[in-house]
């Protein structure tokens, strides 16, 4: 979706209602989901992989769901932005709550599950004083993005966007010490940014896939638990959210931390499949992310 197209359907939607903006942005991925049969492929084989026990039209159907559901990312954030009219339910706020209150931060590790830009303002409305930095992976071709991070950074969430070169060891540094003065480092735990991104591996689904490494090195080097925090729309204008575990990771040496580090990345792994049969058409992963097929006598 172009900018300038975004911009116009805001315009038009403000004048005539959200509808045009739904009607124009499922016209949109409805497009995507005829033009596009790479990516249709892509989350066919993924969902024969999550519900091997369902029929080809499930898996065919459920990509068409995930294709038009996406629109509902956009569309959100417009009624936020426009109306505040966004309604939710949040298990496990306590958890957050105590660590604020307790000045210890830790890593709010994301899923492009739901709508995580609409629950990072929604948290930021329900306690001001929360800190939040939102790392974000940037492409300098990214135009509708571009917009959502300036929205994003009104809500107070910090944004810190790496480039494909990876960034600058700074940012690390910065992250950690953000976490050490009580704040929350948001990061993503199921998409990686660049091709030679450090990565762990994990069985999902019984494939091999390849998961940031960087959630589970914040954790260990600035000894703060990491927060598996998942989205879902629950309804119109509804959302839940939930941490759904809390993952401590125990001190290791250098040479125990590859061991640790997968253990934790094997655990997100295992919770992110769970949420994704609950909410299967809300996982918004379009590019090919199952590796090959694990074996039982394989090893990660």
């Amino acid at each position: 979706m172009k900018s300038s197209f975004y911009r116009n359907l805001i315009g038009l939607s403000r004048r005539w209602g959200p509808w045009v903006f739904e009607l124009g942005a499922r016209g949109i991925a409805a497009g995507y989901f005829g033009l596009f049969p790479s990516r249709v492929a892509s989350s066919v084989r993924f969902y024969r992989a999550a519900f091997a026990d369902r029929g080809s039209l499930f898996h065919i159907r459920t990509a068409w769901r995930q294709f038009q559901n996406f629109t509902t990312v956009y569309l959100d954030r417009f009624l936020l932005q426009e109306t505040g009219d966004i309604r939710y339910s949040f298990t496990g706020w306590d958890l957050l709550e105590q660590a604020a209150d307790q000045g210890a931060g830790g890593i709010l590790l994301m899923s492009h599950q739901g709508n995580w830009e609409v629950a990072a303002a929604l948290m930021m409305q329900r306690r001001p004083d929360l800190k939040i930095l939102l790392y974000m992976g940037m492409d300098e071709k990214e135009t509708i993005e571009k917009i959502h991070r300036k929205d994003a950074a009104g809500t107070g969430v910090r944004i810190l966007a790496v480039g494909k070169d990876g960034g600058s060891p700074f940012d690390i540094i910065e992250g950690i010490r953000f976490i050490r003065e009580g704040g929350l480092v948001a990061l993503t735990g199921d998409r990686l940014w660049r091709s030679n991104q450090r990565t762990v591996s994990a069985s999902f689904f019984g494939h091999r896939v390849r998961l940031p490494e960087a959630p589970y090195l914040f954790a260990l080097l600035a000894e703060a638990p990491l927060f598996v925090f998942f989205s879902h729309r629950s309804g119109p204008r509804r959302y839940h959210f939930r941490i759904a575990e809390v993952i401590d990771l125990p001190p290791a040496s250098k040479r125990r931390r590859p061991a640790v580090i997968r253990a934790a990345a094997q655990r997100y792994a295992d919770l992110l499949a769970e949420e994704v049969r609950r909410h299967p058409s809300q996982w918004y992963q379009f590019g090919p992310f199952l590796g090959p097929s694990l074996k039982r006598s394989d090893s990660l």
